[in-house]
């Protein structure tokens, strides 16, 4: 199916709308006024009786009016950026009942964000294919935001290692560059290793969002396969601490403090602060070069050694200080913010396990002021506005000086007076960011709203190196600035469906330095370079049935080249500053069924997933060469297509049992019929899936709760989780011989946790052991993971 079919099919998803038609004489009224609990009128909020006809909305003075039968009903409040309201009412033939309400905003971007207790739930009213996390019910856990994100449909993570080791995360077959991160819906670009999603504890997210696919505009980013949006708590408390520790294997530690306060005048700070710490002293399975006494060395690739793992030391640490206003005339929140943090990450192996460092290692730090602006009904009632700014400076070293070699062993070889496990280096590379957002929302009462969202972020790298060496002599700066401005529209004409469509201009200007040599390395002059592009799309759902959902989405979008892969990486990988931007056709459809009954929830839901990328960005490794060195380069070549579809579950009982899961088969295929740009050679690869990449994954997880238990306000409760992915080839897999093909294994993992809460969540003990079964677990061929681990995590959680 290609795009051009899309609007046909919104069209006959949307042509048709709730009909109802009111039955029986009213016998009596329920009237009132609906506010906010800023004390301000809600016009234009619709007030119904549920499971009934009889409904409204609000007048200009926020003040409804319904004539329906005596009886007993359920009076629901809704509005576009407010809580829904429920309240018990009770109408009595022949008089008239007052009912006042008063609705909280919600704290979301979007203001469309349902989370329930359970884990996942659907961002129901938003026509994108959109879930959420409640991370609250996992902050007594020792995960970190990268682990709660396994529960989402079509979202595999892999990691290279242990704690604080590189991380990729894929959505519905999208990798890397293509899934963009945000905080309280700021991008998170170039802001350093201790904000990645590994690294970032479960405490510090109130909740995660996970847009897959089609990207709503309020966004504004060049994102190809999705958005995580990490919301933090945003509520003002008169004072709160959340604070925490655990201990576990391999000498590792994580520390988490939250404290803050909001005074009846509108003054507020907040302070957060974590660190990380573990010696990633894990085995492995794998050869050992063995050193011999006459100088030689032998490696026996058919002997297995089981051995520990002794150069891969990673801390981190990260504070961040805000202060401000809030709940002011002028602003909703003006908050100030600063954020430092450092990380130090020792290296133990290269992209394969056989490459083993001893000194190797890595440190940085970073340092960003924040600002922060929202308000809601900004000069007119219905206008809402967003700013946000920040400058990230953010330094990082790379150090590799050693004169000797290592073996698995921990055993050293002088290196005869050569420098440097890899390569001889002592660098640093300093990046300045700039990133500022806007956003404004404009509701036309409850039926029209138009999204208007500017993105501009800036970056200029400097390097300098105490060794002379042919990439890292010149001193250009290399400078990229990206602005993405985007529009959109919402019908809303009921809660049954809603309709947006969108726009998207994308700009980048690049400046930097181009080897005019041959050879693609040395002889370096400065070169500019400008792209301009439209985006666009639509999204729409429509409830079937009350609770069976529908949602279809469509986007032609694009991802501009990063940093590195415009500049390189200012050691092994050289830059291309002339890549065209990716640009890709996103086509989703997604059907879900949710319903309560009695104490029974019940969630379902499917997507098939549909993408076709053109001027796809291809790292070509070993393709340049220059001084006895080969370098990994860039290109825009290729086209890949991707067909796959989604699955998930899940099932609660009352408050005491909670069961789901999900699975995923992304099939991405290469679609470019030759071997190279201008080629009339036939690529041998075409129509072959890509390599290194899962393609079918699974996951499921129970919890069992026991409420007041030993005491009246204590929970037990405990949980157990498993992990699947099927194996998946190394390279192309229509080359070679089944039996001398390199493939990542099948695996299948287990995760038992118990925690213990007392005082309704003031004092939490939590025990887990994750890879119960020591499953050997690959993300990355031959780089293995941990094996079976214990921890413990002590929480103490205050405030009011």
């Amino acid at each position: 199916m290609t795009y051009k079919y899309f609007f046909v099919l919104l069209a006959l998803l949307f042509s048709v709308s709730a009909f109802s038609q009111r039955g029986g004489r009213p016998q009596t009224m329920i009237s009132g006024r609906v506010i906010s609990t800023e004390k301000e009128v809600v016009d234009f909020a619709t007030v119904y009786l549920k499971g009934t006809s009889y409904g409204c909305s609000t007048n200009e003075k926020g003040l409804y009016h319904i004539q329906a039968p005596a009886g007993e009903y359920t009076l629901v409040v809704t509005a576009v950026g407010y809580k829904t309201v429920e309240r018990k009412v009770r109408l009595i033939a022949d008089d008239r009942v007052k009912e006042n309400l008063v609705i909280a905003p919600l704290v979301t971007e979007l203001g469309e964000v349902t989370v329930t207790t359970s884990g996942v739930s659907r961002v129901n009213q938003s026509a994108f294919n959109a879930v959420a996390i409640d991370a609250k019910s996992l902050h007594n856990s020792t995960q970190n935001l990268s682990d709660a994100l396994t529960k989402v449909p079509g979202i595999k993570l892999r990691e290279s290692g242990g704690v604080g080791s590189d991380m990729n995360i894929s959505i519905d077959g999208f990798t890397g560059k293509h899934v963009k991160l945000f905080i309280d819906g700021v991008p998170q670009e170039g802001v350093g290793s201790s904000f990645g999603l590994n690294n970032i504890p479960i405490n510090f997210a109130d909740r995660i969002e996970v847009y897959r696919g089609v990207v709503p505009v309020g966004f504004g980013t060049d994102a190809l396969g999705g958005v995580i949006n990490i919301v933090t708590n945003k509520t003002p408390r008169k004072w709160f601490l959340d604070a925490s520790y655990s201990y576990g294997s391999f000498n590792t530690h994580k520390s988490y403090i939250n404290f803050g306060q909001t005074f009846d005048n509108g003054l507020t700070y907040e302070i957060n602060a974590f660190q990380n710490y573990s010696d990633n002293s894990y085995h492995i399975d794998t050869y050992v070069e063995q050193f011999n006494e006459d100088g030689t060395s032998q490696t026996i690739k058919d002997k297995i050694e089981h051995v520990k793992r002794f150069n891969d030391t990673y801390h981190n640490e990260a504070i961040i200080g805000k202060v401000g206003l809030v709940n002011k005339s002028f602003a909703d929140r003006l908050i100030l913010g600063f954020t430092y943090s450092k990380s130090y990450k020792e290296i133990q192996n290269g992209v394969i396990q056989s490459i083993v460092f001893g000194e190797k290692h890595r440190k940085g730090h970073s340092l960003m002021p924040s600002l922060e602006y929202r308000k809601r009904n900004l000069f007119v009632r219905g206008l809402d506005v967003t700013l946000t700014g920040n400058y990230n400076d953010n330094l990082t070293q790379n150090i590799d000086t050693a004169t000797y070699r290592f073996n698995w062993r921990g055993e050293s070889r002088y290196n005869g007076g050569t420098v440097g496990e890899q390569s001889y280096q002592m660098s640093e590379f300093k990046n300045i960011n700039w990133n500022g957002t806007f956003t404004a929302v404009y509701h036309i009462g409850e039926t029209h709203s138009f999204i208007l969202n500017h993105v501009l972020s800036s970056l200029e790298r400097k390097s300098r190196s105490d060794i002379t060496s042919n990439i890292s002599d010149y001193t250009m700066p290399k400078e990229t600035r990206k602005n993405i401005t985007g529009l959109s529209y919402r019908y809303m004409p009921s809660d049954r469906w809603n309709v947006s469509v969108f726009g998207k201009y994308y700009n980048q200007f690049n400046a930097g330095a181009v080897s005019t040599n041959s050879s693609g390395v040395g002889d370096y002059k400065r070169s500019e370079t400008r792209v301009s592009t439209m985006g666009y799309g639509a999204a729409g759902t429509y409830f079937i049935l009350k609770d069976l959902q529908v949602k279809l989405s469509y986007e032609k979008a694009y991802r501009l080249p990063t940093t590195d892969e415009l500049f390189g990486d200012d050691d092994l990988e050289l830059g291309a500053i002339n890549l065209k931007p990716e640009n890709s056709d996103n086509l989703n459809l997604n059907l879900s069924y949710s319903r309560t009954f009695n104490k029974h929830g019940i969630y379902v839901e499917g997507g098939l997933v549909y993408r076709h990328t053109k001027d796809y960005i291809r790292r070509m490794a070993g393709d340049k060469y220059s001084g006895n060195t080969y370098y990994a380069s860039y290109v825009n070549h290729g086209k890949v297509e991707t067909k796959g579809f989604n699955v998930s579950a899940r099932y609660n009982y009352s408050h005491w049992v909670s069961l789901g899961g999900t699975f995923n088969y992304m099939d991405a295929r290469n679609k470019e019929k030759y071997a190279t740009v201008g080629s009339t050679n036939e690529s041998m690869y075409y129509d072959v899936r890509l390599p290194n990449q899962p393609y079918t994954y699974a996951n499921s997880d129970l919890t069992f709760f026991w409420r007041d238990f030993l005491v009246k306000g204590n929970v037990l409760s405990m949980m157990y989780d498993n992990f699947y992915v099927r194996t998946f080839p190394l390279y192309w897999e229509n080359m070679g011989a089944s039996s001398t093909k390199k493939r990542v294994p099948t695996q299948f993992s287990h995760n038992i946790g118990l925690t213990y809460s007392i005082k309704k969540g003031q004092y939490n003990f939590s025990f887990e052991c994750k890879n119960l079964t020591d499953e050997k677990l690959y993300d990355n061929f031959s780089l293995q993971k941990a094996g079976r681990a214990f921890y413990g995590k002590v929480r103490v959680c205050f405030g009011k």
